[in-house]
Parts: C-alpha cells; sequence; structure tokens
C-alpha cells in the first residue's frame, strides 16, 4: 500500500460531504457558474470522496452532480472536472473504452495505459470492462487492432509478467543475447522474441536485461527499437521499455511532450494529471524536474490558461524549483 502515498492529491480533513455538496449546488445555481468554488472542491478532495459529495447531492437536491457539471461548464475545463468525478476503479476502463470506440483506434491510450499498468491493476481493469460494458476487453482491442502491435497488447492483457523474485543472471545473459541477435544482428526483426522478453519477464529480470544488451550491443535497447521497428509497435515497444526502468519517468516524459512545441494534447494532459494524482504525482514531478529543467508547475503555467489551469495547478500540488 505504501506506493500510494506518493499521490499529490490525499484526503481532504475535515471533510463534510454535505457542506460541499451544497456549496457546489450554490456555485451553479441560477445566472453564471462560480467556477473557483466548483475547481477548489473537486481538485482538492481525493476520488472517494468526491463520490461521496455527488451521492449527498443527489440526496439533498435530486439532481445528478456530474450531468449539473457537465451543463454548466464548457471546454477543457469541463474534461477535467467530470474526469476528477469518474470513480478511479473505473477510469482506465473508461478510458479504453473510448480509445477503440466508433471510427479510428486511439493506439495512444492503449499503449499508455497497457504498458504502464501492474499486472493486477490489468486484472482489475478487464473484470471491470466486462461488468461495466457487458463485453469482452481483450475481443474489443483484438477487433481494433492488428499485426504485432495487437500481439503485444494481447501479451500485456494476460497480465502474466513473472514475479519479482530474485534475477537468474544466465537467463538474463540469455534474454539479452537473444534480443540482439532478433534486433540488431538479424537481416529484419524477430518481433516476436522482442514481444515475449519484453511483455512477461520480471521488471528487475528486465532492468538487468538492459543492462547486459548494452555490454553486449553497445546500444540501448530504445535505440535498437526505434530502428528496428516502427509505428505502433515502436511506440509499445518503447513504452513498455520505459515503465520498466521508471513508471513516474515514463509519465514525466508522457506530460512533457502533451505540452511541449506548438498545441497542447489536452487528452493526455488530463488523463494523467488525474489517473496518477493519487498514485506517483510526487514521484513524477521529481523525474520531471530532473530531466527536463524545469518543473512541471511551471510548464503547466506557461501551457495552460484559466479555471484549466488552476485546477491542474491544484492537482500537480506545487512547485519543483
Amino acid at each position: 500500500l505504501l506506493q500510494y502515498m506518493r499521490g499529490t492529491v490525499t484526503a481532504f480533513a475535515p471533510f463534510d460531504a454535505r457542506a460541499d455538496a451544497e456549496a457546489l449546488r450554490k456555485a451553479m445555481k441560477g445566472i453564471g457558474t462560480d467556477e473557483e468554488t466548483v475547481l477548489t472542491i473537486l481538485a482538492t478532495r481525493n476520488n472517494a470522496q468526491r463520490q461521496e459529495i455527488a451521492s449527498a447531492f443527489k440526496t439533498l437536491f435530486g439532481r445528478d452532480l456530474v450531468d449539473d457539471l457537465k451543463s454548466e461548464l464548457t471546454g477543457k475545463f469541463e474534461t477535467l472536472m467530470v474526469s476528477l468525478m469518474r470513480p478511479a476503479y473505473i477510469f482506465d476502463a473508461h478510458a479504453l473504452k473510448h480509445a477503440i470506440k466508433g471510427a479510428g483506434t486511439n493506439e495512444k491510450v492503449l499503449t499508455e495505459i497497457l504498458a504502464s499498468r501492474t499486472p493486477a491493476e490489468v486484472q482489475n481493469i478487464k473484470q471491470v470492462y466486462q461488468q461495466e460494458y457487458e463485453a469482452n476487453l481483450e475481443d474489443k482491442i483484438t477487433g481494433e487492432t492488428s499485426g504485432h502491435f495487437q500481439r503485444l497488447l494481447v501479451v500485456l492483457l494476460q497480465a502474466n509478467r513473472d514475479p519479482d523474485t530474485g534475477v537468474d543472471e544466465a537467463l538474463v545473459e540469455q534474454d539479452a543475447q537473444v534480443l540482439f541477435r532478433a534486433g540488431e544482428l538479424k537481416w529484419g526483426t524477430d518481433e516476436e522474441k522482442f514481444i515475449t522478453i519484453l511483455g512477461t519477464r520480471s521488471v528487475s529480470h528486465l532492468r538487468r536485461v538492459f543492462d547486459k544488451y548494452m555490454t553486449i550491443s553497445g546500444f540501448q535497447i530504445e535505440e535498437t527499437i526505434d530502428r528496428e521497428t516502427s509505428g505502433d509497435l515502436e511506440k509499445l515497444l518503447l513504452a513498455v521499455v520505459k515503465c520498466i526502468r521508471s513508471v513516474p519517468a515514463y509519465f514525466a516524459e508522457t506530460l512533457y511532450y502533451s505540452m511541449k512545441g506548438a498545441g497542447t494534447d489536452d487528452d493526455t494532459l488530463i488523463r494523467v494529471m488525474v489517473s496518477r494524482s493519487e498514485v506517483d504525482l510526487l514521484d513524477i514531478r521529481r523525474e520531471f524536474r530532473k530531466n527536463f529543467a524545469k518543473s512541471l508547475y511551471q510548464m503547466i503555467q506557461k501551457d495552460t490558461s484559466g479555471d484549466y489551469r488552476k485546477a491542474l495547478l491544484l492537482l500537480c500540488g506545487g512547485d519543483d524549483d
């Protein structure tokens, strides 16, 4: 349970669900909305508390809080507030559902979620998906994807990664050699070897394999993947490798690229800030500061505006300078 102490959003105290519900109703009642009150309450309560507020809101006013937020707010700010209201256990299943619905699949969302979640989290996502949407997540994903990209997603969906027990140096050496032969030494790449090894070996084992790979080949495994594969498979393999090395570093990079350059990928920014706010956002902030010469707080400040910015900065929970 210790990992969950690394979030920026924790249980608010003293907490009074009814008082919060009343304040939200007042903020949205009549002409115009008091956005400041809405964002201050929702961004500083944890998800379990937000669910209690929604329940109190319905009890007191016979109204659905999420429906009211949708009718009173607009744009990215609305998306962020509604995302905060989504029950934590359903968040990933909902994101995947929307990534594979209708025309075009959002491969970026499939990659980000399935590369970064633990086997236990993936099992949970599959169960929730089945309960909520009466559909099999794996079937849905295989129906919308193809090739080696699809195969690696299916391997990750099995959530059968080896547990982290002692590392066997002989197997480390063997896996590193197999990857070297499947990539750098081969005319054309044997993608299946990359999929099996990266998708099933334990985290501590793979970290040793990456070190050994560097010794044998003179390349970081990321460089080889970059050269030897392309498209969605390349992005997924890289995400898996980065998450094996460090999940917070992976998310720091994801956040950085969601804001870098012209335009902001708000969907990614919102998804990561909300889904990691109670998990490891403090660690993500530390990696961000270390790797990008500025803090996450500063980048959000520079890249967003208005109530949307205020809410994101509250979720960020502070600067790191």
